[in-house]
């Protein structure tokens, strides 16, 4: 028997604690070293922080000499530098550029290494589009892979990536091929988005291209022994330590790591009997966290190491001992002693270039989060002082350190700096979030203040995410800054016409329509931005203006659109011009439309061209010229679906999705019309419209009360948006459903503000929907003479316009009106001619409903076999295509009049039905969990309209009426044990 020997607190640095083999991976590490072999490889390496990520390629890469590899890790910056984790891969390379077979392109390189000029060809010019300065920057970085030879580009902590890295690398993945560099790249799937283009590396691989994904889970409890044993000299451990330590930590190879060292630092362990055993095991704790069993190991180092410690978590990144020595406020030789010790204690470590890090990220974050924060202050702006003395200068660093300083003007300087090479690469994202902070900050002067509010506001118009925290960040800013002192009259207009289109894009039109109008005056020294304005402007809904109001606007942008130079923006307001034309009902549009290109020669051309074709698609549908709708749909979506462009390509859906359902194609709308809505719960129009189809469905099943209930929703949230188009259908819709129930006073009253604007516009395109249904009202409250004078004003108002679907909607007035007198064939032929004019978009549902109305003339006129002959065929056709609650009115009307109903099949009901869905059931958690609805919608990043809508359609389902009664319901259902969605609650 080996004697007992003990460890304690004075005798701790003579314990022989190891680096931990590397134990309980060999399955991945034969996997990565499979899938590089078969290049060209993609591998994509995940797990939590301190899993062992970084570990297993440490190995991999030692294992294998014959590879030519470039390393390098993404740091834990709040605004990363564009390109940064690539540009400090390459600069770690020891082959010198001049000597590589480099194109001109390679010029392209200068600004990202500016050290290597005289090295590298002549600058190229540069280009205006972002889009392709990024594509021509992402080429000329691919040349230069080649030149080197790489074998493998390793990329770690990809989730800090910035989005340009992330782009560069799915060029490279495009590009691939035998001779090209295989990508392996280590991330945390917790901290990557749902809509990250992390996740796409390997969603769509070309041809011949290894894909693998290696998942990296907790060590099993005899790997946690073995890892242990490593680090005490090989020795075993004890069964109940290795269970104890296994249990507290998780199976985390970091976590086991920390606690056994600091378990060491405070001699809580033994060597007894043969093996390694914790003292007092159900008295001592073990520290559950990493950050815990950090901080106590820092604190038992000296002042100067601890000091090097904190200016290290605050750097955040790879430092030289100079930069660390700068922010820590040490000597030269006090910050290297610190360093050493640091060292030496397994928290730092260093590169062959005399470079300084944390071993493991969540350390930095313990060490970073136990500093005071007056003195993270301090520490920060001397970070910065010391990098500004660094060739070439880490701008985005600086303006992190400096804005975490709270020093102003060096913070704004750099962020400028940082924003403008972001917008050469075409990463606005990140463009913005450098800057928008600034928008706060009074201290700076005013000018200052509007060209970054200028500079923020343009760049926020070209990002390509939804409606999220960002955008209302911006547009808070951007009002901010308009609300201060000082700013000259052209410099508040080149603010507010970011600001107004932002406001488009958010939805809110009304307040966007306030912005541009208080602009166009004074963006005369820009032509182009003006022209932009007063196209915006032209556009109908968003204000109470008339008709010939917004056309002057646009003819106004055309006489300055005339004189632009740039095909690019004269093809937007083109384009624009033609889609708001056609909102106001003009056939002049399709003029205009005739002219325009159906691709372009470039990536943001082909953009503009399917934004343009979507929104003509959409004027196209509005007009019931469905050919022409489908054609311009199919433009914008080879388009869209070309470049990638998810949010554009939800626009398209939705309007395929629209003309589905005019067109009678209801097979797996519900389906559909549910995933937009939930997909794009933060981007209003489109949410709205999604709800809307789904309650178009649900009223034609007879699902009433789901029915006015989304429509209720889409009405308010319309009205309170200023979206005045938006609004026509719901109202007139849930004036149908009461007109049905006979409440033909709350009929009337839904459709008096919609009919209001169309005649306040003089748009009666928009009163395709409503006028039948207000006819229809009239007559049921014996109003007939205003019946008829509102179906000869809708006739007035469509004169010398073509639009199929307003042309149908006066015929539906006509027949309503006609059957309201005394002759009952007369009115058989008026809503015969209106079944004709659906049939013609075609647009069967309202044709069908047409045809009903003709059913009931003729039996009115004693031609009763007729009659309940066309109340079968539309029976049996209303039945098919998905109008179940029509069929069953249509049904009845065939047994009061004799006739014999067939039994027809009856499918399950589409969408989740009595089910929440996904969205719901986030929203009902947090009901459960106690949040308020304005809570939920912080937390959830969702309107407060979409919480409320989403919270009513749950209660809805569960048959109760208060959140109180929800939350029981659903905890009894056992709802919140199940991790699936879709739970019934009856």
């Amino acid at each position: 028997m080996r004697p007992s020997r003990m460890v304690n607190r004075s005798d701790a640095n003579s314990l022989p604690i190891s680096t931990p083999h590397f134990v309980g991976r060999d399955r991945e590490l034969n996997a990565l070293r499979a899938a590089v072999s078969r290049r060209p490889a993609i591998v994509l390496v995940e797990g939590e922080a301190g899993i062992g990520k970084s570990r297993l390629l440490q190995e991999w890469i030692a294992g294998e000499q014959a590879l030519t590899a470039l390393v390098s890790v993404c740091p834990p910056l709040r605004e990363s530098l564009t390109l940064g984790p690539i540009v400090d891969a390459f600069r770690g390379i020891d082959r010198l550029v001049a000597g590589l077979r480099l194109t001109d392109l390679a010029g392209a390189l200068r600004p990202l290494f500016p050290e290597w000029s005289g090295d590298l060809p002549p600058a190229l010019e540069p280009l205006e589009d972002a889009k392709a300065a990024r594509h021509r920057l992402f080429r000329a970085l691919d040349e230069l892979l080649r030149a080197l030879g790489v074998d493998v580009l390793v990329l770690e902590d990809a989730h800090w990536a910035d989005e340009v890295t992330l782009e560069f690398l799915l060029f490279l993945t495009s590009r691939q091929r035998a001779d090209g560099p295989s990508l392996v790249i280590s991330y945390r799937p917790e901290e990557v988005d749902a809509g990250s283009l992390l996740l796409r590396l390997t969603s769509r691989l070309p041809v011949g291209v290894t894909g693998s994904r290696i998942a990296l889970a907790s060590v099993a409890p005899d790997d946690t022994a073995s890892l242990v044993s490593s680090m005490l000299g090989g020795e075993p451990i004890s069964h109940e330590f290795r269970s104890f330590l296994h249990e507290r930590t998780g199976g985390i190879p970091l976590a086991i790591e920390e606690s056994v060292r600091l378990m060491c630092d405070r001699a809580d362990i033994v060597f007894r009997d043969g093996q390694w055993v914790r003292l007092a095991l159900t008295e001592l704790q073990v520290p559950p966290t990493v950050r815990d069993s950090t901080r106590e190991r820092v604190d038992r180092l000296s002042p100067a190491a601890q000091q090097t410690l904190r200016a290290a978590a605050v750097l955040a990144e790879w430092s030289s001992e100079a930069a660390i020595a700068g922010t820590a406020g040490l000597t030269p030789e006090d910050a290297r002693a610190g360093i050493a010790e640091a060292a030496d204690a397994r928290i730092l470590s260093g590169d062959d270039r005399g470079r300084w890090r944390f071993r493991h990220v969540l350390v930095a974050t313990a060490v970073y989060e136990a500093v005071a924060r007056t003195d993270r202050a301090l520490l920060h702006r001397r970070a910065g002082e010391a990098l500004e003395s660094v060739d070439p200068q880490p701008v985005a660093r600086l303006a992190h350190h400096f804005r975490e300083a709270g020093v102003t003007a060096p913070w704004a300087r750099y962020a400028e700096q940082a924003a403008a090479q972001a917008l050469a690469s075409g990463d606005n994202t990140t463009a913005v979030v450098v800057l928008v902070d600034l928008l706060s900050e009074t201290a700076l002067p005013p000018a200052d203040l509007a060209r970054i509010a200028r500079t923020t506001g343009l760049a926020a118009l070209g990002r390509r995410e939804p409606v999220d925290e960002v955008y209302h960040r911006v547009v808070r800013g951007l009002r901010a800054v308009l609300d201060g002192p000082g700013l000259s009259a052209r410099e508040q207009a080149e603010i507010r016409n970011p600001l107004g289109r932002l406001l488009i894009t958010g939805g809110e039109a009304a307040a966007a329509r306030v912005e541009l109008e208080r602009a166009v005056t004074d963006l005369g020294h820009d032509p182009a931005e003006a022209a932009k304005a007063m196209t915006y402007l032209g556009w109908a809904y968003g204000s109470p203006w008339p008709a010939s109001t917004h056309r002057r606007w646009l003819r106004r942008a055309a006489d300055l659109a005339a004189g632009i130079e740039s095909p690019a923006v004269r093809l937007n307001l083109t384009g624009n011009r033609a889609a708001a034309f056609l909102m106001l009902g003009d056939d002049e549009a399709w003029d205009v439309v005739a002219g325009l290109p159906f691709d372009g020669a470039t990536a943001p051309e082909r953009l503009d061209v399917a934004r343009i074709h979507t929104n003509i698609g959409t004027g196209a549908v509005m007009w019931g010229r469905y050919a022409d709708a489908e054609r311009h749909l199919a433009v914008a979506l080879r388009l869209a679906d070309a470049e990638e462009s998810s949010r554009l390509l939800f626009n398209v859906q939705l309007e395929l999705a629209n003309l589905d359902w005019f067109r009678g194609r209801w097979e797996g709308l519900a389906e559909r019309s549910a995933a937009l809505a939930e997909a794009n719960a933060d981007r209003p129009a489109i949410h709205l419209a999604g709800v809307r189809l789904i309650a178009r469905l649900a009223a034609a099943a007879g699902r009433r009360r789901e029915a006015e209930e989304q429509f209720r929703f889409v009405l308010d949230e319309a009205t309170r948006l200023g979206a005045a188009d938006d609004a026509m259908e719901p109202a007139a819709e849930l004036a149908r459903l009461w007109r049905a129930d006979g409440d033909i006073p709350r009929a009337l009253q839904i459709t008096d503000a919609p009919l209001r604007t169309i005649r306040g516009k003089g748009i009666w395109l928009w009163a395709t929907d409503v006028a039948p249904v207000r006819v229809e009202a009239l007559l049921a409250a014996g109003e007939a003479e205003a019946a008829r004078a509102l179906t000869e004003e809708f006739a007035r108002g469509l004169r010398g316009h073509t639009a199929p679907a307003p042309r149908a909607g006066l015929a539906l007035c006509r027949a309503h009106v006609a059957a309201a007198g005394d002759d009952p064939a007369r009115a058989a032929s008026a809503y015969a001619r209106a079944a004709q004019a659906w049939e013609a978009l075609p647009r069967p549902y309202d044709a069908l409903r047409a045809r009903e109305g003709q059913a009931i003339a003729l039996l009115a006129a004693d031609r009763v076999a007729e009659g309940r002959q066309m109340l079968s065929v539309q029976y049996e056709e209303l039945f098919r295509l998905g109008a179940r609650g029509d069929a069953d009115r249509v049904a009845q009307r065939l047994r009061d009049h004799g006739a014999d109903v067939p039994r027809l099949w009856r499918g399950g009901r589409k969408g989740y039905g009595d089910r929440l869905s996904p969205r719901e059931l986030e929203v009902v958690r947090l009901v459960v969990a106690g949040r308020t609805n304005r809570q939920i919608s912080e937390i959830l990043a969702k309107s407060p309209a979409t919480v409320d809508q989403q919270l009513r359609s749950a209660m809805r389902k569960a048959e109760v009426t208060s959140r109180t009664a929800l939350a029981v319901k659903v905890t009894e259902a056992g709802m919140l044990e199940d991790d699936d969605s879709g739970v019934t609650l009856s």
